[in-house]
């Protein structure tokens, strides 16, 4: 089950509440809580390839993070984000492996 998620109010529930009550119910909420149509491990990869793409890093950071919890291994994302580099451009994936040597180093 997918869990409940407050950033968006966390961040800009005073300054953006529609926002933020979309970002925490509607698109965490509701959308990746359809785990029967696609696992959380699933929309992680996803949304992790997906972001590298489009070269967006503080979102790419952040979510991460959330598929390392969601179960992707350090080698998964090391694959994912090598098969994106002949796709989305090499300098991303440089800049992708920085945040997943940071979000997968042993502590």
């Amino acid at each position: 089950m997918a869990k409940k998620q407050t950033a968006g109010r966390n961040n800009l529930g005073d300054f953006a509440p529609k926002f933020a009550e979309l970002n925490d119910d509607v698109l965490f909420g509701e959308v990746w809580s359809r785990e029967k149509e696609l696992s959380a491990r699933d929309r992680s990869m996803i949304t992790c390839a997906s972001l590298m793409s489009q070269g967006l890093f503080p979102q790419l950071e952040a979510h991460m993070k959330m598929a390392k919890q969601n179960g992707i291994s350090k080698d998964e994302m090391v694959e994912l984000i090598t098969h994106l580099a002949f796709y989305a451009g090499w300098p991303k994936a440089w800049s992708a492996f920085g945040l997943a040597k940071k979000i997968y180093a042993d502590k």
